[in-house]
């Protein structure tokens, strides 16, 4: 029997957090048999919408849907200049959405066809953020008492804060910008967050950190040494994309796990940062290197090198993706953790079947494909914003007034 084609792509774009959701739906010739899949690119949602819409379509119309891996190479080599986040955002959302349809043809979860399930739960981490370091411990405290076994911590300082936690406005009076943020001052608080985490929250809780990309690599390494007595489980982001030549000298000298690749483009990037030995765990953002089938080729690339996974998934992956993440997770002997987004009830009822996380984990569904169905109508009530991320990255600045990486 010839496989289904498809007949109709559309794109839906929802924010019911405040953050751009970017799906895509394909129908095909069988009477009610469609995928979904994750597009989403928040900070230039209306790019990737017309890349979808444009571009993309056409080329799909008419195709047969059991042919992922043609069809993928196919809208990869189209644009003859390839990569980038709005392109492979694009593409991901195609990919996701022929492997929902794969899985709701063979009547089997997406991960069951990925080899099936390593383990029966994915264990993740949650964010704990404050002020101050005892406000950032009191939601640290909480979580472990939930039954998290793995937190981040991030906590503010003078200015502008740091990032995911909020600062004290005019922190340093007398300079250009008053409300900006200092490395140094970073450098000098965040081991003395950690030093007061140990002493509250003890052994048994692993502890994770985010630095956003904002330091240079020597003062990456400074950071790292500072840390190495609170025994991390990882330091994330510690160097600017600019900057992932350097990593591999800067994990050579860091005691503490790196993990890096949220801010790659493109699978190859990606695979460079494991095949040169930058990185102890890999953090992808999945749609932005393509989708599910690069992120299974870098999944078992990091298996062959002794490299874990951590899939990027805050807010700003759909629960589409969020799925797509699990089913790497529960399949892939290179899991290490996996981040975690508790979604409000709203997106629960836009996206029914939305992946669950409680007790700190995540348990897959066992409904056909990704087991997620959107409700477009509920979605049309959230929609799209513009420019709340470009209005405060034009903020992240030095007290100098010089700009920072967000």
């Amino acid at each position: 029997m010839s496989a289904p084609t498809i007949t109709g792509v559309r794109v839906v774009v929802t924010a019911p957090e405040g953050v751009n959701l970017v799906v895509v739906r394909i129908d095909t010739s069988e009477p009610g048999l469609h995928g979904l899949g994750c597009a989403t690119f928040h900070q230039r949602f209306a790019a990737v919408v017309a890349a979808l819409e444009t571009h993309l379509t056409p080329l799909l119309i008419g195709r047969d849907v059991s042919r992922i891996s043609d069809i993928g190479r196919t809208l990869h080599y189209s644009s003859y200049w390839r990569g980038g986040p709005v392109l492979n955002s694009a593409l991901s959302g195609v990919d996701m959405a022929l492997w929902d349809i794969a899985g709701k043809r063979a009547g089997l979860p997406v991960h069951d066809l990925l080899g099936g399930r390593l383990r029966e739960a994915v264990p993740v981490y949650l964010h704990a953020s404050g002020a101050t370091v005892e406000e950032t411990l009191d939601e640290a405290e909480a979580l472990v008492e939930a039954g998290y076994r793995h937190v981040r911590l991030q906590t503010g300082q003078p200015g502008l804060g740091t990032y995911g936690a909020p600062g004290a406005p005019g922190g340093y009076p007398g300079s250009p910008y008053p409300d900006g943020w200092s490395v140094e001052n970073y450098l000098a608080r965040t081991p003395r967050l950690f030093a007061a985490a140990r002493e509250r929250l003890g052994d048994d809780v692993e502890l994770l950190h985010d630095v956003h990309s904002r330091l240079t690599p020597k003062q990456a390494v400074v950071l790292a040494r500072a840390l190495e007595p609170y025994r991390l489980f990882f330091l994330e982001d510690v160097v600017a994309p600019e900057h992932y030549d350097r990593l591999p000298e800067v994990r050579a000298a860091s005691p503490v796990p790196l993990a890096v690749g949220e801010l790659t483009a493109s699978v190859t990037d990606a695979a460079r940062l494991v095949t040169a030995g930058g990185v102890d765990l890999l953090r992808c953002h999945i749609s932005a290197i393509g989708g599910l089938t690069p992120g299974h080729k870098l999944a078992v690339l990091c298996e062959l090198h002794g490299v874990q996974t951590a899939w990027h998934a805050p807010a700003d992956v759909s629960p589409v993706g969020a799925a797509a993440n699990l089913a790497l997770d529960l399949t892939s002997p290179a899991f290490g953790i996996q981040e975690g987004h508790v979604y409000p009830d709203v997106v629960h009822e836009i996206f029914p079947g939305t992946p669950v996380i409680a007790a700190g984990y995540a348990r897959p569904s066992t409904a056909p494909g990704w087991g997620i169905e959107l409700d477009e109508a509920k979605a049309a009530q959230h929609p799209p914003v513009l420019g709340g991320h470009e209005r405060w990255s034009d903020t992240v600045r030095r007290p100098d007034g010089s700009i920072e990486a967000p």
